[in-house]
């Protein structure tokens, strides 16, 4: 700044106020403009957040950038910075938690209001220790680490968490099919992961609200879902109990696979198995044959919601632990019907 006004033949002050909009004289800017423009000088929006306390930026850390449910929530946020007039910064973990963290923490640095991490995780002491350090670190330095998607690393701490139920919805999908007549349902896919975890829960929860014990043979390819692809689901079905009527896939990718070889074994979806996904979030579930019976997830409004429980963080009420979990429901379709029970 200090060339450009010697350029200019100006103050420093004058520079930082022509750059800044401030009202001068027609002439002043543009001698300022021409000496900068000149001297390749580009505003430090670095030193410019330090001096001003915020840089309007939002970092995104994603699992992948490939597209999915994520990048649905990365659309939600973007949507809702853009409206606050802030912008974001994304990068991607690639499923490496420490990759994650380093992300996270480069970002603090270049001085990004929120920091948001996306995605189910798989929780560990170790992951639990360092996502608290870090909540507390860019506390410290005035920013806030949010968590979509993911439970909070522990209590009393400044984060936002904004999660949906995926208990609730997995309960709300194997009732639909238990109330159709289906007791022997496959629970088929999942990472090692919270998400995971949560789904089973409320699978195993309808199936005792119903009556039924839950029948851990009737989970399969847990733990596989990053590379199970169409051969692992494959040899799942073709494995499968023969009394299986109905399969609940982890999502509704799983689920598609799904369909597609239960046809090509000549089983017929949904006469002979009745098959659900999860999300609603796949390109065009609905557009499946037949359409897809599903959970839906509101993952842009995840996002949009994430962004404005961050700003709000400064008020007294929010200090600490801001955590709001969002609804999910049923898309009822055509990919279940009632159980045929056979003399």
């Amino acid at each position: 700044m200090q060339d450009v006004a010697d350029k200019a033949g100006v103050s420093t002050a004058t520079v930082s106020r022509v750059l800044a909009g401030k009202r001068m004289a027609e002439s002043t800017r543009a001698k300022v403009l021409l000496a900068a423009k000149e001297l390749n000088y580009v505003i430090n929006a670095h030193a410019r957040a330090l001096k001003g306390g915020r840089s309007n930026t939002v970092g995104i850390v994603l699992v992948t950038l490939s597209g999915g449910p994520f990048n649905e929530i990365a659309r939600g946020i973007e949507q809702q910075t853009a409206s606050e007039g802030m912008r974001c910064m994304v990068a991607s973990s690639q499923a490496d938690q420490d990759r994650e963290l380093s992300l996270a923490a480069s970002m603090a640095e270049q001085n990004a209001d929120i920091v948001i991490l996306i995605g189910g995780v798989r929780e560990t002491p170790r992951y639990r220790t360092k996502v608290a350090a870090l909540a507390r670190s860019l506390d410290a330095a005035g920013s806030r680490l949010v968590l979509v998607g993911r439970p909070s690393p522990g209590p009393d701490l400044p984060v936002t968490v904004v999660d949906y139920d995926n208990e609730g919805g997995a309960f709300a999908v194997t009732s639909h099919l238990l109330s159709a007549g289906h007791e022997r349902i496959l629970f088929l896919g999942g990472p090692e992961n919270s998400t995971t975890g949560a789904r089973l829960a409320g699978y195993r929860r309808a199936l005792e609200a119903y009556g039924h014990e839950p029948d851990p043979g009737l989970v399969m390819g847990r733990g596989n879902h990053n590379d199970m692809g169409p051969a692992g689901i494959r040899e799942i079905l073709r494995s499968r109990p023969s009394d299986v009527t109905a399969v609940f896939a982890w999502d509704d990718e799983i689920a598609g696979c799904v369909v597609a070889q239960l046809r090509a074994d000549g089983v017929s979806v949904p006469e002979q198995i009745s098959v659900v996904g999860f999300n609603n979030g796949q390109p065009h579930a609905e557009h499946l044959f037949p359409a897809l019976t599903t959970v839906d997830v509101p993952f842009v409004e995840l996002g949009r919601t994430a962004v404005k429980l961050a700003l709000e963080r400064d008020e007294p009420d929010h200090r600490h632990n801001q955590q709001i979990v969002l609804g999910t429901h049923v898309v009822v379709r055509d990919s279940v019907r009632p159980r045929v029970h056979r003399a």
